[in-house]
């Protein structure tokens, strides 16, 4: 009882200490700098008595301070949380961001006010406003590509800006209104959407490719047969015909189309296969006809995988005989013959502007070849022929032959799988000497052996423009295949070189540099 642990002692003097410390701490708030001081000092203090003794040492009880003081205990004391989850301490919005979405918000209603709004305020409206926008608001009214590049993305996976000049506009309502017209059944679809579409999209379609077109809606026959019926008249294709979509209302109110690419037929038509879907009638032909005559700003018409016989073809051509604006035809990958090789060697030959023909796959023979060959003879403006998987033969080939002796404006021909021999060689190795306007020649998978060859390549050595010549699968032989890449290497170089001397610009003297001090000095009498 009378040894009395000193360590209990000093920490009762350090918790009165403290406590005297939070008493006085209202007192010394008040501006006493020496109290304040003198406060330090004793918890100092306080806290060197206590810290040799940390394990005996007992935490001085906050009972009595707390009456005086409460917020000097810390377990009185709570944090305060906000209940809504988005509540920060940023402040709040600016008046131009509020009045920018409200007019996102909206757009449909008031969307006149784009118009009187700043360029950076107009930015950011066209930034955010919603790409499913009726095209009655947007069309007329909006002409940001940002915008137009948004809904071309948001519809389409394969934006290929290129193919509608660089223009995000053009190609949304060009391809808007593909999808229209593909997906039109006459008599079916009700032509209210195309009707209200065609006015907002007058002004921005240059080019419409269309491929399919699908025909009207047949009703089913009644019968107990009805099935061996359906199938005997797919096998043999006597079906009765349907017309298909009428282009005469469209291209009238399209001002600016230039090109007019058209396939009649359907697309992943799957086991709903039948003929009829695949029918190019004669209506149709006649309708088509007097729409691509009437359309005089028409550029490019390219009309293929139709099964244009030469029937169709003559209709076609009888019709834009005088058409003054075509500059390319694109009969490709149809079934046209003799007949209407002629009548396209009259559309030729008939003062026409066309720079490009291309009658790839059809069923061209001798005949025809040869109406085309008179047709060159004359024609001053083609400059592209394609001729390619035709039945022309030695005969046909001869005759296009001698016509390009004559020709004097085709720089690029294709003659490919025509069953052409040596024979076709020999008069192409008089072509090469005398002709100076062609560029590229195409006469892969003909059989024109290695004499055929050697003569081509004898008359390339005279040759200084060719710069292209395919002689895959001719069996021409390797030895002239080498000489005549050699030579078109040649050419090739020979035709760099001249345009970078016509690109160059006019070369000037330049004098030297310290030629004003030799200049003579001219005495004054």
């Amino acid at each position: 009882m009378a040894d009395a642990d000193p360590t209990a002692d000093g920490g009762e003097k350090a918790g009165e200490e403290e406590a005297k410390s939070t008493r006085s701490g209202p007192k010394s708030q008040g501006g006493s700098k020496p109290a304040s001081r003198a406060g330090s000092a004793q918890s100092g203090k306080s806290g060197k008595s206590g810290a040799g003794s940390k394990k005996g040492a007992v935490p001085p009880s906050p009972s009595g301070s707390a009456k005086d003081n409460p917020a000097a205990d810390w377990r009185n004391m709570r944090r305060i949380i906000a209940e809504d989850s988005e509540w920060s301490l940023a402040t709040v919005p600016l008046l131009v961001e509020l009045c920018v979405k409200h007019i996102v918000t909206n757009f449909e209603n008031n969307a006149k006010i784009l118009d009187d709004l700043l360029p950076k305020h107009k930015l950011r409206v066209l930034e955010r406003i919603s790409t499913d926008l009726p095209l009655k608001i947007t069309a007329n009214l909006v002409d940001d590509e940002g915008y137009w590049k948004r809904c071309c993305k948001a519809r389409w996976e394969i934006c290929d800006v290129a193919a509608y000049g660089n223009n995000w506009k053009r190609m949304y309502f060009e391809r808007n209104l593909q999808s229209i017209v593909e997906n039109f059944i006459p008599e079916t679809t009700d032509i209210s959407e195309l009707n209200d579409t065609l006015p907002l999209s007058a002004n921005y379609v240059k080019k419409i490719d269309i491929r399919q077109l699908l025909p009207p809606v047949r009703e089913a026959p009644k019968g107990p047969d009805f099935d061996d019926s359906s199938d005997a008249g797919s096998d043999t294709g006597d079906e009765p015909e349907c017309d298909h979509f009428n282009f005469g209302p469209v291209l009238k109110l399209l001002p600016n189309i230039e090109e007019l690419h058209l396939t009649y037929g359907v697309k992943d038509c799957g086991m709903n296969f039948e003929w009829n879907l695949f029918n190019f009638t004669a209506r149709d032909c006649l309708q088509l006809a007097q729409c691509v005559a009437a359309c005089k700003g028409l550029k490019v018409f390219r009309l293929h995988r139709s099964k244009v016989d030469d029937d169709k073809v003559r209709v076609l051509i009888s019709h834009i005989l005088d058409h003054p604006g075509l500059t390319e035809l694109d009969l490709s990958h149809n079934l046209i013959g003799d007949r209407g090789a002629r009548a396209v060697g009259k559309f030729l030959n008939n003062h026409s502007q066309l720079v490009k023909l291309n009658l790839c796959d059809n069923d061209i023979r001798p005949a025809g070849a040869q109406a085309i060959a008179h047709a060159l003879t004359k024609n001053t403006t083609l400059d592209m022929l394609n001729l390619r998987l035709n039945r022309l033969g030695d005969e046909g080939g001869q005759a296009i032959c001698r016509a390009l002796l004559r020709n004097s404006t085709l720089a690029t021909i294709n003659l490919g799988s025509n069953d052409m021999a040596e024979p076709t060689a020999a008069i192409l190795s008089q072509v090469v000497i005398q002709n100076t306007t062609l560029r590229s020649i195409d006469l892969t998978c003909n059989k024109l052996a290695q004499d055929g060859g050697k003569q081509i390549q004898e008359g390339m050595e005279d040759n200084t423009t060719i710069t292209h010549m395919d002689l895959t699968l001719t069996d021409s032989g390797q030895e002239a295949e080498y000489c005549i890449k050699q030579i078109l290497h040649r050419n090739q170089e020979r035709e760099r070189e001249s345009k970078i001397v016509d690109q160059a610009p006019p070369s000037k003297k330049i004098q030297p540099q310290a030629a004003h001090r030799f200049k003579p000095i001219v005495q004054k009498a």
